[in-house]
């Protein structure tokens, strides 16, 4: 059903390959038949405006400013809206395209679809990040840019032919605030793909000698709670010497983390590797006896589910996390939940699992078995592939 027909994938807030959700999907779709183009901006490391990979072109602008503060995303978000109708048109009068697959946030591009629809081109939105929440994560308050979020998800569902969620939560939200019929709503998970995410050995050099090492892997804003990570890191290395921790990513709140990390003294206890390839990333986590999730609890992420959680799982990693909905409904048994902000809970449950490691193997393995039977790409892609048969199946 997908074999001769053209879909474009815009995403806004990360660049491609580098997006593994995103990168995913346009392989499935690809592999699937289907021509696929991608629109992403520039970053570091993805500066070609134009390259082709695996048979999939794709397209970056540039994003000079990085939003900073409400006024610092609108910037942002405008300039990346006419780099993405720029781009569409070039693409569209190149090879005419059948789907925009537009991946939030923001909630914009159903402004480039818009202009397409005339031409009997259908919109996917593939919904990555609940914008009104992550607002209030961010700021909060209910002002008016939160009235601005709602407004936009909303024109963003109403203008969608069909919606992706990325989990239960995500589907309850397009049906009641977004008003999507519960038929047009197609449930897509995060799976790792478990080819990409192959548990080694490890390597004791990441250990820098002491005995345990505890890892991280994600973005590093001011919702990801990495402060309160280093509140737990500073009370367990009040209480032992043998812990080092690895920080995978980066993000706004990198430099500000690490500014933090010399004030309270931790410097020598953490590292921070920023954005590296999978090989890297695989190697240092599998190195870790422990990972952590230090999601600061918000509603935006007791309803998201978070990729690092089925990575660590994927690697047979027991985890430790403040006790959110989707976390645990991810994690379940491969981990352990702390009370909510409690960064002394979160420590002491941490110091728990070094010390016990029959349960750091139990919890690691439940995690991969699940992630193996259950949530790994494999099963995922075939949904989005239904997805789209529906969707031309009816074109």
């Amino acid at each position: 059903m997908l074999q001769g027909k053209h879909i474009l994938i815009i995403v806004e807030n990360l660049p491609v390959p580098f997006d593994r959700r995103v990168w995913e999907e346009a392989n499935t779709l690809a592999e699937n038949g289907a021509k696929v183009s991608v629109i992403c901006p520039k970053m570091k490391g993805y500066t070609k405006p134009f390259e082709s990979i695996n048979g999939i072109d794709i397209y970056r602008h540039p994003l000079p400013m990085e939003g900073n503060g409400a006024l610092g995303y609108l910037q942002e978000y405008s300039g990346a809206l006419f780099w993405e109708l720029v781009l569409a048109w070039k693409i569209f009068f190149k090879r005419r395209f059948h789907v925009i697959h537009g991946c939030n946030p923001p909630d914009l591009i159903f402004l480039v679809a818009l202009a397409f629809k005339p031409f009997g081109v259908k919109f996917i939105f593939d919904h990555h990040d609940i914008n009104p929440e992550l607002y209030l994560a961010k700021f909060g308050r209910k002002d008016l840019f939160y009235r601005l979020m709602i407004g936009l998800e909303r024109l963003t569902f109403a203008t969608a032919n069909y919606s992706i969620a990325t989990n239960e939560s995500y589907r309850d939200i397009a049906i009641n605030r977004g008003k999507m019929k519960p038929e047009k709503i197609t449930v897509v998970r995060s799976g790792p793909k478990l080819s990409r995410l192959k548990p080694t050995t490890g390597n004791i050099k990441y250990k820098k000698g002491r005995d345990y090492m505890v890892g991280y892997v994600g973005v590093i804003g001011a919702q990801e709670g990495l402060d309160l990570l280093l509140d737990s890191i500073k009370l367990i290395v009040d209480r032992r010497r043998d812990v080092q921790f690895a920080i995978v990513g980066s993000g706004t709140e990198l430099e500000k983390i690490k500014q933090l990390t010399g004030a309270m003294g931790l410097q020598d206890y953490i590292d921070y590797y920023g954005r590296v390839d999978d090989a890297t990333m695989v190697d240092i986590l599998s190195t870790a006896d422990v990972c952590v999730n230090p999601d600061r609890p918000t509603e935006m992420n007791n309803l998201s589910t978070m990729n690092k959680i089925m990575e660590y799982m994927a690697l047979k990693k027991p985890i430790v996390q403040y006790d959110l909905k989707e976390g645990r409904f991810s994690a379940e048994q491969a981990s352990l939940y702390a009370s909510n902000t409690s960064t002394e809970d979160f420590a002491d449950k941490i110091i728990w699992l070094l010390d016990h490691p029959e349960d750091r193997i139990r919890k690691g393995e439940y995690g991969y078995y699940k992630v193996v039977n259950e949530l790994s790409w494999d099963y995922e892609s075939r949904k989005l592939v239904g997805l789209f048969n529906k969707v031309f199946a009816r074109s």
